[in-house]
């Protein structure tokens, strides 16, 4: 298993295999808004029409730019986990976990 927390090796690892990072809002205890990261590798995010149809993934999510992403997942405390075996195919399995989950 791999595991990546700095950005520019995420974001590396993530551009390698024509993905981007996502965002969605939620709403927290008292009224805080937190925020559930993800990276995409579908195409269909990338329509920023949303013409697509009823296929489009995950409506809630929306593409966001690298900083806002990385802060998140920094204030998050989270660590990327990526399944070495599948490392050199584009859908490779990847986990979000806390750093501690994650033994970091």
């Amino acid at each position: 298993m791999a595991k990546y927390s700095a950005r520019y090796a995420l974001q590396d690892w993530t551009a390698a295999r024509g993905g981007n990072p996502i965002m969605a809002g939620m709403s927290g205890v008292g009224g805080k808004e937190h925020h559930l990261l993800g990276v995409t590798f579908d195409q269909h995010m990338l329509n920023a029409d949303s013409n697509e149809g009823p296929d489009r993934p995950d409506a809630h999510f929306d593409l966001v730019e690298w900083d806002a992403w990385y802060a998140d997942f920094k204030a998050q405390d989270l660590v990327v986990v990526v399944d070495d075996d599948l490392e050199d195919d584009s859908s490779a399995n990847d986990r979000f976990m806390s750093r501690g989950e994650a033994g970091q």
